[in-house]
């Protein structure tokens, strides 16, 4: 950490004092379950098996699903397929080096905010507030224009189980759907399904940008070190095998859907996949009820930044209130939240141009070039010579690479933003 960094407040220096005071050294903080994280959501409860629920909760939604198969229609086959497999690839890495982070200054970071503000200081921390914001924001956006409806619980922790039927039905969704595709598509006279890009030259260049965000969003997870917050000694070891349990339930569920998908219905597939189904109904309506449960669970989790902003910025000032007071504040809170959610979602009819917004603005940014650049300025670099000059290169090329598509897929979407303007309405389907 520079000297600039180190004269900065942070919200984890309150708690290294008492740290020394106690004789807790860092070797030994590994052990230390939830000390340093009092005020937080429930540390150190969960196993590997919850935080897998948790992960492949909030990556693998409906409104992830769905574009994957426009998004290759967009693409083509040689460069859709290539940049689904290097997303999914570098959104598992990039998780492993959040999860390394843990304690990589010997200090527990609770939160995505105070990870960044350990490691690059006041800029880090706003920035990823941002970020974190835009993404959890959009993704709720997102899951409501795909439909559905959301409970609350208390944190992330109790939601291990709903998580857990989350999972299943997220495997439910994938599943029928990928089936449904399967069979309709060999319903369709072969012959007549074109896989060559549509439009102009230039409507495929932006189409293709468009495409790259909706990508990014397909794998965002904003929430990493809040998940890694609830999961139990050794944390790190338990978030990798986590990370990797839910990315094998991704990879089996999202390479199938988008292959399927732009199989079946070529260039003629509509952004949310379910809309190309037509035949047998009863699976179309089993599959949105998956869709509608898995909504569930990520809706509780990505609200969770916004909630959490507001109380450390609103409750925490309110030290004198009645206990009656802050309940109320919450739950008139919350309420405008959900309608001012539900609202935007209902008004918005371009799904996949909001997806690749969100995605290029919120979702690359938090887990493609966050991760690799604070991996390289935390220092956490192995002692082989070779490993360390192959994993510095990588990380520098993720990062490079990503902000590219972050530009690219904000340019697309904005672009088609402005095409759909003209032939849509708002609310057009209420």
């Amino acid at each position: 950490m520079s000297s600039d960094q180190a004269s900065l407040p942070s919200r984890t220096e309150k708690r290294t004092t008492a740290d020394e005071e106690s004789g807790v050294h860092e070797e030994d903080q590994e052990t230390q379950v939830g000390e340093d994280s009092k005020g937080h959501e429930a540390a150190g409860k969960g196993s590997w098996k919850h935080a897998a629920f948790h992960v492949a909760t909030t990556i693998a939604t409906p409104a992830a699903y769905a574009p994957l198969p426009f998004a290759l229609a967009s693409l083509g086959w040689p460069l859709g397929v290539s940049s689904l497999v290097t997303a999914t690839l570098a959104t598992w890495y990039s998780s492993l080096l959040i999860a390394s982070l843990w304690r990589w200054n010997g200090e527990k970071h609770v939160t995505y905010r105070l990870l960044a503000e350990s490691i690059f200081g006041f800029w880090g921390y706003w920035s990823i507030a941002f970020f974190q914001q835009v993404a959890s924001l959009g993704n709720n956006i997102a899951i409501q224009i795909a439909a559905g409806s959301s409970l609350k619980l208390p944190d992330i922790h109790s939601l291990r189980w709903v998580n857990g039927i989350c999972t299943l039905s997220t495997i439910g969704f994938a599943g029928t759907t990928i089936g449904v595709t399967i069979y309709n598509g060999k319903k369709i006279d072969r012959e007549s399904v074109s896989y060559s890009l549509q439009g102009s030259s230039s409507a495929k260049r932006f189409a293709a940008f468009n495409a790259l965000g909706a990508i990014a969003f397909s794998f965002g997870d904003a929430m990493l070190p809040e998940i890694q917050n609830t999961v139990r000694e050794p944390s790190v070891k338990n978030m990798y095998k986590g990370v990797s349990a839910a990315y094998s339930v991704i990879v089996l569920t999202y390479w199938q859907l988008a292959f399927s998908g732009y199989w079946a219905f070529g260039s003629e597939v509509e952004p949310y996949i379910v809309a190309s189904l037509t035949v047998p109904k009863w699976t179309i309506v089993m599959a949105n009820i998956f869709a509608v449960i898995q909504i569930s669970g990520c809706y509780q989790i990505y609200c969770r930044p916004t909630y959490a902003y507001f109380e450390e910025r609103m409750l925490s000032n309110r030290k004198n209130s009645s206990t009656l007071r802050n309940p109320l504040v919450r739950l008139m809170f919350t309420s405008i939240y959900i309608v001012v959610i539900t609202l935007v979602a209902a008004a918005m009819p371009f799904f996949v141009d909001f997806v690749s917004i969100c995605g290029a603005i919120g979702f690359t940014p938090l887990d493609f070039v966050f991760p690799a650049l604070a991996f390289l300025k935390a220092g956490k670099m192995p002692k082989n010579r070779e490993l360390c000059f192959s994993m510095r290169l990588l990380n520098i090329a993720i990062a490079a690479w990503f902000s590219v598509v972050a530009v690219l897929g904000c340019i697309g979407a904005i672009r088609f933003v402005v095409e759909d303007v003209k032939t849509y309405k708002f609310f057009h389907d209420m």
